[in-house]
């Protein structure tokens, strides 16, 4: 994975909306954390083959990045993506590291599953 180029992939969101589309999308900070340190506050979003179809979408920020699709009833939003497989041109494929470089949020759009 490399680090996001807003450009590119702004393309990929470009060219997947207005199809059905399977999506990850996954966030944690750290679901195994307590373990280790009880103080530690741990949570967690994951979804996985879902299938969302989306009519607008975006990528913002200076790094790490936001993304957001605009669905026929709703949003979906995720922040904190920091880079992207670039060797992707049918799947967006993005991530976010924290300074460790553990994944913290996790945003994958395809037309297959996952």
């Amino acid at each position: 994975m490399q680090l996001i180029n807003p450009q590119k992939v702004q393309e990929l969101i470009d060219k997947l909306k207005d199809q059905n589309l399977y999506i990850h999308l996954e966030m944690t900070t750290g679901a195994y954390a307590s373990h280790h340190d009880e103080s530690k506050f741990t949570a967690s979003t994951f979804i996985k083959n879902g299938v969302v179809r989306y009519s607008q979408g975006s990528i913002a920020g200076f790094g790490p990045y936001r993304v957001g699709l605009k669905l026929e009833e709703g949003w979906i939003y995720s922040q904190g993506l920091t880079h992207f497989d670039e060797n992707e041109t049918e799947r967006l494929i993005m991530a976010g590291h924290d300074s460790e470089g553990k994944l913290v949020v996790a945003l994958q759009l395809g037309k297959e599953p996952f």
